[in-house]
């Protein structure tokens, strides 16, 4: 079992909150259980540490982006050593590709076009822009399924090997200015189209879907994946890509 040891903020903060139960005085009215819900969800949370901060629904978005990025450098990596015929598992193709199938292309990007899209469209605003990430959605999807379908082969047949890295290239090409867009461009407009209860509200769907597909600390997982599949392929030391 998992020990959570609190640090010294949530220690002050529980410390604070039973000295103010203990110390209030006899005579006032029990409180509502309302209030009673409020006070246990604080000491809860002191002791777990949720609830210290908050995470936007751009943020959230914003850093789920750094998992695909991390992934482009996976499939930038297996281009240079296919490329000058090095070996190369094709097991890490294949995991770097499911980590898209299931974290981005199924999760990240049905965020996107359930929440924040249809906010940008019935606002009337960006809806260009809108119509073309959908349009890279569906088109990420199908490379994500043709390097699946080539990996297992790509690193021996010839013509595979071509195919494969012709598509991990598309993707990074696709997506690099696609994240990008998102992230500069539609992400800190959001706030303008939706009310604060609908700002709310999708970071808390954010969370629940993450927690349904994933597992509590589901982000988490994911990035300690794709750190695992950064050592194996020998590119997770980032003082490897400081200029010398």
């Amino acid at each position: 079992m998992q020990v959570v040891r609190p640090n010294k903020r949530r220690l002050l903060l529980l410390g604070g909150l039973l000295a103010t139960t203990i110390a209030a005085p006899a005579v006032l009215t029990r409180p509502t259980s309302a209030e009673a819900k409020g006070v246990g969800e604080k000491l809860k949370d002191a002791v777990t540490g949720k609830g210290d901060e908050d995470v936007t629904p751009p943020e959230d978005l914003m850093r789920e982006h750094g998992v695909l990025d991390r992934v482009l450098l996976l499939y930038e990596a297996a281009i240079r050593k296919l490329s000058s015929s090095e070996d190369v598992d094709p097991a890490l193709i294949t995991q770097s590709a499911a980590i898209i199938r299931d974290f981005i292309n199924n999760y990240h990007e049905k965020s996107e076009e359930e929440h924040v899209f249809p906010r940008f469209k019935k606002a009337g605003q960006m809806t260009d822009l809108v119509d073309t990430l959908l349009r890279q959605h569906e088109a990420g999807r199908k490379v994500t399924e043709t390097i699946l379908k080539l990996a297992p082969s790509g690193t021996n047949d010839a013509d595979h090997r071509r195919q494969l890295t012709g598509a991990m290239q598309s993707f990074i090409t696709m997506y690099r200015p696609h994240a990008a867009r998102e992230d500069t461009d539609l992400f800190p407009k959001l706030k303008d189209v939706v009310s604060s209860n609908e700002y709310d509200a999708m970071a808390e769907d954010f969370e629940k879907k993450e927690h349904e597909l994933f597992g509590e600390d589901g982000f988490e997982k994911m990035a300690a994946r794709v750190a695992q599949l950064e050592q194996q392929m020998g590119i997770h030391d980032l003082d490897q890509f400081t200029p010398r």
